[in-house]
């Protein structure tokens, strides 16, 4: 891991299309600004540990219980008020 440190207003070049930016530091926390091609995917670390624990938690369950779960998805009345209201 490179470490390197700058200042508010200060920036880092990675590659031949990527800037990072510290735009504001306020106590523990800094605001970075980070300019890139659309083609180059940014997430946040915890985005993307929580999208590779759903695809590992889809992974594991049977197909049973999905198969099951659908059906109890195209069961359901689609469009009905909990109130059972009805428009006048």
């Amino acid at each position: 891991m490179l470490v390197i440190r700058r200042r508010a207003g200060e920036s880092v070049l990675i590659g031949d299309g990527v800037e990072v930016e510290v735009l504001e530091i306020s106590g523990n926390q800094v605001k970075i600004g980070i300019s890139a091609p659309r083609d180059i995917l940014i997430l946040r670390r915890e985005v993307q540990l929580t999208a590779e624990q759903n695809e590992l938690a889809a992974k594991s369950m049977p197909f049973s219980s999905l198969a099951g779960l659908l059906g109890k998805i195209k069961q359901s009345p689609q469009g009905s008020s909990s109130s059972g209201d009805k428009a006048k």
